[in-house]
């Protein structure tokens, strides 16, 4: 059995938890750094028997750092294609302040944001978007393929984001989490059989961090 998985990483200094950052390149703040060590320590009590590895991330720092946290590899696969949307002129902005500024373009993101054919004032096309992330995808099971261990102990990691791991999920096991800052999806999969969603918005270990 193949066991992924997949850890939204944690709160940054810009404040993740309301505003929407994509391209913008922050570091984890010490809420942040707090949580993803409270994911290490679950991960180790569900997972204890298992190595991690591969460690995957997005190539921004805020994943990055959280890859490192959790598994204790400081240099985890970097995936280009897993790098957030995005936002255009939303980004940085909390939803008040982008329905102050852009009252427009906040109607018609809150009535077509999971349609395709939207795109970001100023930002980036969620066609294009999905077409990247699931190119990420194959990049991501050749590197889980390439580290598979024959006793098949192992469980693969990837930190990155809200819209990419929720890309993945919908691709692999037809399922669609929420995904909170640090929470955790597990997805399994049995030889060469389809991936199935055994965890979804594990957020437990997050209880009573501030």
């Amino acid at each position: 059995m193949t066991t992924l998985l997949l850890v939204r990483h944690g709160e940054t200094v810009g404040n993740s938890r309301i505003r929407y950052f994509g391209r913008t390149d922050l570091e984890l703040s010490p809420l942040g750094r707090r949580q993803m060590e409270a994911a290490r320590g679950w991960i180790d009590q569900h997972f204890g028997a298992a190595r991690i590895a591969p460690v995957m991330s997005s190539p921004m720092r805020r994943a990055r750092e959280s890859a490192a946290i959790i598994s204790g590899d400081p240099a985890p696969i970097e995936i280009k294609q897993f790098v957030e949307v995005d936002f255009g002129r939303f980004e940085g902005l909390t939803a008040e302040e982008i329905a102050a500024r852009f009252p427009e373009d906040f109607a018609r993101w809150n009535r077509d944001r999971l349609d395709p054919a939207f795109t970001y004032p100023g930002g980036e096309n969620r066609a294009a978007f999905m077409a990247r992330v699931k190119e990420g995808i194959h990049a991501m099971l050749a590197a889980i393929a390439g580290r598979a261990n024959p006793s098949g102990d192992d469980c693969a990691l990837l930190v990155a984001h809200r819209g990419v791991i929720r890309i993945v999920t919908e691709e692999l096991a037809g399922a669609t989490p929420v995904i909170e800052l640090g929470s955790l999806q597990a997805l399994t999969r049995h030889g060469g059989g389809r991936w199935r969603a055994t965890i979804l918005d594990a957020t437990e270990y997050l209880r009573g961090l501030a």
